[in-house]
């Protein structure tokens, strides 16, 4: 066949295999036996292989996997990708319905979906082709899985429509995968995945795509995240329109107009889950009018307008066999139980979380005791009571030691804490929570550093506090066991890139009492540099409106540690950033800006700054910038290919500038 016949016949297999995998992954009607596929597909990759400048990134070859990837990189999603609010009971659920109306009137439809217990991920499309894919991370950066999101073959990897689109899903394994898996695992010795949650992200953080493919993975997708030119008006038209497109979306879903209605549908589907082909965990609801979910708007962490009702706790019943105690990294002592292990929410639990003295002796739990667990949120194991009719009287109580389990130092019990603390600074037990704590995901965010690492290195004494990661060689790294070259390779670079993080990282990564996450940001973004830190007086800490006394109280605290300082120093010698990288904190009543108070939204494609560029830019001005039109947004910033939200801003009379008029206003 010469190349011009190749062309022609391996487009016609593309067509033919799009629209085979379409019928049995999507539509789960196939219309040709497995055979006919694989044979078709076959005669695809030898075409290929013969004529390998034909082969598209498109190509439903690419299903089968690729070559091996070294590491994924980071992705920064355009739009975050925000957890949601949790609902318990029906009593929550009113409460949610009572905030909606309270806010948009009492004309409200929700809709109703299965919560897909599996991995949230993000699909990108560029003018109908699927160009990323990547995890959810931390909700701002996560992972590029492209590759191997495309061995799944309910992935639409050609749109029908040249549209440029974003859109959300859950990626997992429906639980017939999940058992042949398994049981390719036990008959070769290895360990089994506890559930199918873990198992399809284990699935698709491979390197190897191939091992992807082979893992038969699944998706609903089940929001746009963004797109140009619709006139889509609410979410269930979105998913009807993701249908029309060719994604799969969950057949289940169910428009209710009232919050009884949902109630109904929640009980109906408890009683139902264990039909499905699949794991769900419970429901999520949301307003289906994209106006209304507009004005709702989004709170730092979820937004107003959905909410995930989560399925009320299986409960088993073992055996309590002893209880451990761990040392976390501020010196509270934990008590965990260790259990007969039994199986409960998908997963066999060995240990549950007993919290602290208080709560054992108030349900008074023995050890010998039948206990009664459940998974907190269908995740975190813990003892909620005790089988009092096993009792033998061959069971014994527990008591709380009075000395650190790991330094023998006298515990202490704060006032108004009912935790005991070991308060030795130089507890092994809490430099080495501590050091786990700096390196992970939210604080430094070292790839390759993590808890097993860690305790290796802490172990074979190459480290005590967290300046001595920054002084790590290679040639000590690739001494421990199951360490190579290119692993030790990887984490040095890692460490070295850790030290151009912004100082919001690094302040959370030191671990001060009381500060997160966002405590940590908002600190960097008012003071700048560790130096101003290291002055500053509580009064000027509680004269920010997020920072309390307590809080105050335990930052001067620490910085005026001497072993503080001298640390502090020492992590500036080896050269770690001590500044705030971020827009600058600006008042905006002290802003001579055309920006300032004012509500943006930035919509088509910009030629001369990224979406993230002008937003940043935007906001160092005192303006605010959101993703949807609607009353409020004082003005719409409008690139090439500006679709609906175009339209409905000049609906409602709103401002409109072209990319040109807003780089002339930010050069300003």
């Amino acid at each position: 066949m010469d190349k011009e016949s190749a062309k022609v016949r391996i487009h016609e297999l593309h067509e033919l295999l799009n629209r085979y995998n379409y019928e049995y992954y999507v539509l789960d009607q196939p219309t040709v036996p497995d055979a006919e596929y694989d044979s078709r597909m076959q005669e695809l990759i030898q075409l290929e292989e013969h004529f390998p400048e034909l082969k598209t990134s498109d190509s439903p070859s690419v299903r089968v996997g690729g070559n091996v990837l070294e590491a994924f990189t980071k992705v920064e999603h355009r739009t975050p990708m925000l957890s949601l609010g949790n609902a318990f009971n029906a009593e929550d659920l009113k409460d949610f319905d009572r905030r909606i109306r309270g806010a948009v009137g009492d004309d409200v439809s929700y809709v109703c979906e299965l919560k897909i217990d599996g991995l949230a991920v993000s699909l990108r499309y560029d003018q109908g082709a699927f160009v990323q894919g990547a995890t959810r991370g931390d909700g701002t950066v996560g992972e590029d899985i492209t590759d191997n999101l495309k061995t799944v073959r309910s992935i639409p990897l050609r749109l029908p429509h040249s549209v440029s689109i974003e859109v959300r899903g859950e990626a997992f394994m429906p639980r017939k995968s999940f058992e042949s898996l398994n049981a390719i695992k036990l008959e070769k010795g290895e360990e089994p995945f506890a559930n199918p949650r873990n198992a399809a992200a284990g699935s698709l953080r491979q390197l190897d795509p191939k091992i992807a493919a082979k893992r038969n993975l699944d998706i609903f997708v089940y929001s746009i995240a963004d797109i140009e030119g619709t006139d889509i008006v609410s979410h269930g038209q979105g998913l009807d329109y993701l249908e029309e497109l060719g994604f799969k979306t969950n057949p289940e879903r169910k428009k209710c107009k009232s919050i009884e209605a949902v109630i109904k549908y929640i009980a109906d589907w408890t009683e139902k889950r264990a039909g499905l082909t699949y794991d769900i965990d419970g429901i999520v609801i949301k307003v289906d009018s994209l106006q209304q979910q507009a004005e709702l708007g989004f709170t730092a962490k979820s937004p107003r307008w959905a909410i995930a009702y989560k399925f009320p706790a299986e409960e088993v019943v073992t055996k309590l066999r002893t209880i451990e105690l761990s040392v976390g990294r501020t010196g509270v002592i934990t008590p965990t139980a260790i259990l007969e292990p039994v199986r409960v929410a998908g997963t066999t639990v060995g240990r549950a979380s007993l919290h602290n003295e208080d709560l054992i002796k108030e349900k008074d739990i023995r050890i010998g005791d039948t206990v009664i667990v459940k998974k907190a949120g269908d995740i975190i194991p813990e003892v909620v009571g005790v089988v009092l009719g096993e009792r033998t009287g061959e069971e014994t109580e527990f008591n709380m030691p009075t000395h650190c389990p790991e330094c023998e130092s006298e515990l202490v019990r704060l006032e108004d804490e009912v935790a005991l603390r070991c308060i030795n600074p130089k507890c092994p037990a809490q430099i080495r929570e501590g050091l786990i704590h700096f390196v992970s995901r939210n604080a430094m965010n070292i790839d390759g550093l993590g808890e097993k690492v860690i305790s290796q290195l802490f172990r074979e004494e190459l480290i005590s506090d967290v300046a001595d990661l920054y002084r790590l060689t290679k040639e000590q790294l690739v001494q421990l066991e199951r360490m190579g070259e290119k692993s030790a390779d990887n984490l040095i670079s890692a460490i070295e890139q850790s030290k151009g993080n912004s100082l919001e990282r690094l302040l959370f990564g030191l671990g001060i009492r009381h500060v997160g996450s966002k405590a940590a940001k908002t600190l960097a973004v008012e003071f700048e540099t560790m130096a101003n830190l290291q002055k500053a007086t509580a009064d000027q800490f509680t004269a920010i409106n997020e920072i309390g006394e307590k809080m105050a109280e335990s930052i001067v605290t620490y910085f005026e540690m001497p072993e503080v300082g001298e640390l502090i120093q020492e992590l500036t010698a080896l050269g770690v950033n001590m500044t705030y990288k971020g827009p600058k904190a600006v008042q905006v009543d002290e802003i001579d800006s055309v920006f300032a108070g004012k509500t943006v939204v930035l919509t088509g494609k910009l030629e001369q700054l990224t979406r993230n560029e002008a937003k940043a830019a935007i906001e160092a001005l005192g303006g605010k910038v959101t993703g949807s039109v609607s009353k409020s947004t004082d003005l719409l910033v409008a690139g090439e290919a500006a679709g609906s939200k175009l339209t409905k801003a000049q609906e409602l009379n709103i401002e409109v500038w072209d990319e040109a008029r807003l780089v002339q206003e930010l050069n300003k």
